[in-house]
């Protein structure tokens, strides 16, 4: 999903067979390599290198599982507006509308096979999925028009350059418009829950920002870059710790852009660092830099990174636990999802720092884990590609189960990985 890039490099990595064995879907923290895993070749300590070959290769066949089973599902349920696979509710796959935050996720991995593999299949499938979202565009209701929008319109119009796409990118972001608020400098985040904020905004939103940035690159019009960078700046003013650690909800008074609570949702605390927050964080201010060429959004990414990956808390396989802060380490769940991100995230801020080696080490280490120990073998878990992520631990809401954004940024990372050159 680089703007700055067309395509992703095909080139071939020269790999060898490690030893293997089998997963438990349950736990992540104790795993072994199942025998369809990727495989790494490891040439000297600090360098780590991912089968992309054998990952597309498990995510296809877990894909086509997936496809059989999203029909079967929507055979059996009398939701017929319900169409793109989330998760797995007590085993059972969980299908969502289109106006759901997720939903466009796996049109947006459909995109990633047909960009890898270039079958005819994987195009045919990634249009279809993808008609079912663009009905978003006119949905003002919610900010997530960059996750349902971006990330499948977006990915096709990136890979197909059709001027439909661009249509519906520039519809969108339009829509998108009408939630900001000059007063506060920022888009309002979340309609719902008015009895505990008043105009809540979460660090989720950095990264609806990309289908701004990429209206006014389409138009010219640079209404819409101006609202992403006043809520990049806002976001970084308020949303951000001294150690660079970032709240999730921050309440502001809608008439004096005052700031009125910093919270944390979906973390363990208010003042705890949720893994995936960090992630959004991470990918959100570098993209931000990709389209500004703003030094401030760069080092305001590295200072993210640096949070990240030197927290006492971060395991070896650099897959974090759902909060940085969780109080039953090393006895809690890990989010596959944010270490996806963040994996993703740092392959792109290599691309601009000083620190390339740095980041293309970590995100090496980050990427192997996932495509080793957090895999799910081959036709099981419904077609989902990845294990153990968590949605909202306070919630007891899809803890330790696969959810289709791990499995984006997972194939994102991937072709990330592989376009890079060393």
């Amino acid at each position: 999903m680089l703007a700055s890039s067309s395509s992703f490099a095909q080139s071939s990595v020269t790999r060898t067979r490690t030893t293997t064995g089998t997963v438990n879907s349950q736990s992540a923290n104790s795993r072994n390599t199942p025998d369809f895993a990727p495989t790494v070749r490891k040439s000297t300590p600090a360098e780590i290198e991912v089968d992309v070959k054998q990952a597309f290769k498990q995510a296809d066949k877990q894909t086509i599982l997936l496809l059989k089973e999203i029909e079967k599902t929507k055979a059996a349920s009398t939701n017929a507006d319900q169409f793109s696979p989330r998760t797995l509710e007590k085993g059972e796959l969980k299908l969502v509308a289109s106006r759901d935050w997720t939903s466009g996720f796996f049109p947006g991995e459909l995109w990633f096979l047909y960009q890898y593999t270039g079958k005819q299949v994987w195009l045919d499938q990634a249009k279809a999925f993808t008609a079912l979202v663009e009905q978003e565009q006119f949905n003002g209701k919610t900010h997530d028009m960059g996750f349902k929008v971006y990330c499948s319109v977006g990915t096709g119009y990136r890979i197909t350059k059709d001027k439909h796409y661009a249509d519906v990118i520039i519809q969108s972001a339009k829509t998108l418009a009408t939630r900001f608020n000059p007063k506060t400098g920022v888009i309002r985040s979340w309609d719902h829950s008015t009895d505990k904020w008043i105009n809540p905004v979460i660090i989720d939103n950095m990264m609806n920002l990309e289908l701004l940035f990429e209206a006014t690159a389409l138009t010219g019009d640079s209404s819409f870059y101006k609202i992403a960078v006043s809520h990049a700046n806002t976001t970084m003013k308020n949303h951000f710790r001294p150690d660079y650690s970032s709240y999730h909800v921050i309440d502001y008074d809608p008439n004096t852009g005052a700031v009125l609570k910093k919270n944390t949702h979906q973390g363990y605390s208010h003042e705890s660092a949720w893994s995936r927050g960090q992630a959004w964080a991470l990918y959100g201010y570098t993209m931000c830099y990709r389209f500004t060429k703003n030094p401030v959004y760069l080092k305001q990414a590295e200072n993210i990174a640096a949070f990240i990956l030197n927290h006492k808390n971060m395991p070896a396989d650099l897959v974090p636990y759902w909060d940085f802060d969780a109080p039953n380490i090393p006895n809690e769940p890990r989010d596959a999802s944010a270490a996806a991100v963040i994996a993703s995230g740092l392959y792109e801020l290599s691309d601009y720092s000083k620190n390339k080696s740095l980041y293309l080490k970590k995100a090496d280490i980050m990427l192997n884990s996932l495509s080793t120990k957090y895999i799910s073998p081959v036709g099981e878990n419904k077609g989902f590609i990845l294990l153990s992520s968590t949605g909202s631990k306070p919630s007891d809401s899809e803890v330790d189960v696969p959810l289709s954004y791990a499995d984006y940024y997972y194939l994102e990372a991937l072709l990330r990985y592989k376009s890079l050159k060393r």
